[in-house]
């Protein structure tokens, strides 16, 4: 199978790895593995992930992935939520729809001070963090993605 999407990455082999090896059957296995708390590899941390599905045409519009539990990476460029919708559907309010379910599942699990980190240049993500009560904690450079990122926190 061609992925021309490899030719536009930089030199980072663990994104390279990742896209080469990545199938359905491959993410799957990641996310069942997330969700075994008591068995997450040292590497990573326990997570859910949530389809958001448009109840009128059962569309998938977006996923988003709530981490039960953050490294010192994910502190520092990830957080504790990511998210993306649908090219299609975007700038239709689902992003923050989507925020505000999982900060009720948040709430749940117990966790007052939530993480979310999106590029600089993405001035909709941005909205939509400060739309859900998010307050800037810092910019940083990512050798990881290439960018710069702002980490919110939202208080609960």
């Amino acid at each position: 199978m061609r992925r021309p999407w490899l030719t536009r990455l930089d030199e980072n082999t663990e994104k390279k790895r990742y896209l080469i090896e990545s199938t359905y059957e491959y993410w799957l296995k990641k996310v069942l593995s997330d969700i075994d708390i008591a068995n997450v590899p040292e590497s990573r941390v326990p997570g859910l992930t949530y389809f958001y599905v448009r109840e009128e045409d059962d569309k998938i519009i977006g996923m988003i992935n709530i981490r039960l539990a953050l490294n010192e990476f994910l502190r520092t460029e990830g957080g504790h939520i990511g998210y993306s919708i649908r090219p299609t559907e975007r700038r239709k309010h689902y992003a923050t729809e989507m925020l505000r379910a999982a900060l009720k599942v948040c709430d749940v699990i117990g966790i007052k001070e939530v993480l979310v980190s999106c590029d600089k240049d993405n001035i909709a993500s941005a909205g939509v963090i400060k739309n859900c009560g998010g307050i800037l904690k810092h910019e940083c450079y990512s050798d990881t993605f290439d960018e710069i990122l702002q980490m919110y926190v939202i208080r609960r």
